[in-house]
């Protein structure tokens, strides 16, 4: 669930606690969803309408001085509404925080299970590449910002590569990221975005010139087929700017015959 905004009153300042201000709540709720997927009856899953419901009167009706606190009554409640529910990811954003400089948002993420177990943590790979402008920063801008959430365990050498499919255009820098990272798949995708933004990309042409592209590549063995995420990535078997850094990672994962087979001309650059 993304984007439920809801007036409360949370905060330490005096003035926050006088009146009420915005917030909003994105949830990522684990659950099986074998049995739903099979009978295609609402009784075999979680109700999200009665959930979003009752996070809304959380933020509403109960009061807090931090947000960590108010994001951790969301998520008791999460866990408390439906035994099926095996995890869930709270973040909570105040869209108007009293700070003396220009903030957009602030908030915080907490993630929970019902057993209090640590939540799993997956090998998670994301494909970096850059073909105008300053590529090289680009990429290592990106690195860092990736880095700073302290998920990053490895980066690949850097590789110039042909552009596959497209207009014509000029030759990419390429880099694959590994993670060790309890972070969804959708919540890696949301990681890929702000990284594109932060580097100014235009999408006006397909496959066209980009200052960075950001692609979840694989999430441990989890599958994912939206109509915004698929992953494994559906083309990445066909791209050697993708096979050749991540076989540098993960020899396991790339077959030599797969590396062989995969379309466009690299050549390793060295490191970041």
């Amino acid at each position: 669930m993304r984007g439920l905004r809801v007036l409360g009153v949370h905060g330490v300042l005096p003035e926050e606690r006088s009146r009420p201000q915005p917030f909003e709540v994105d949830l990522d709720v684990g659950l099986d969803t074998t049995a739903a997927a099979a009978s295609d009856d609402l009784a075999d899953t979680v109700d999200y309408g009665s959930l979003v419901e009752g996070v809304a009167a959380v933020v509403a009706e109960r009061s807090f001085a931090l947000l960590e606190a108010l994001a951790g009554e969301v998520a008791d409640h999460v866990l408390a509404a439906d035994a099926r529910v095996t995890s869930v990811v709270v973040t909570v954003r105040k869209l108007q925080p009293p700070v003396p400089v220009q903030v957009g948002t602030v908030g915080v993420r907490v993630e929970r299970r019902p057993d209090g177990a640590a939540p799993t943590r997956r090998r998670a790979f994301i494909g970096l590449g850059s073909n105008v402008g300053d590529r090289r920063r680009f990429l290592a801008d990106a690195v860092a910002t990736l880095a700073a959430d302290g998920d990053v365990v490895a980066v690949s050498p850097v590789y110039e590569t042909e552009p596959v499919g497209g207009p014509e255009q000029g030759p990419y820098l390429n880099v694959v990221v590994e993670l060790s990272t309890t972070a969804s798949p959708r919540r890696l995708l949301e990681r890929c975005r702000r990284l594109e933004e932060a580097a100014g990309r235009v999408r006006t042409v397909h496959h066209g010139p980009r200052t960075l592209d950001a692609d979840v590549l694989m999430v441990g063995d989890l599958v994912v087929d939206e109509d915004d995420l698929v992953v494994p990535h559906p083309r990445m078997g066909e791209r050697r700017f993708v096979l050749a850094p991540l076989a540098d990672l993960a020899p396991d994962l790339v077959p030599a015959a797969a590396l062989a087979a995969s379309g466009g001309e690299v050549t390793v650059l060295g490191t970041l």
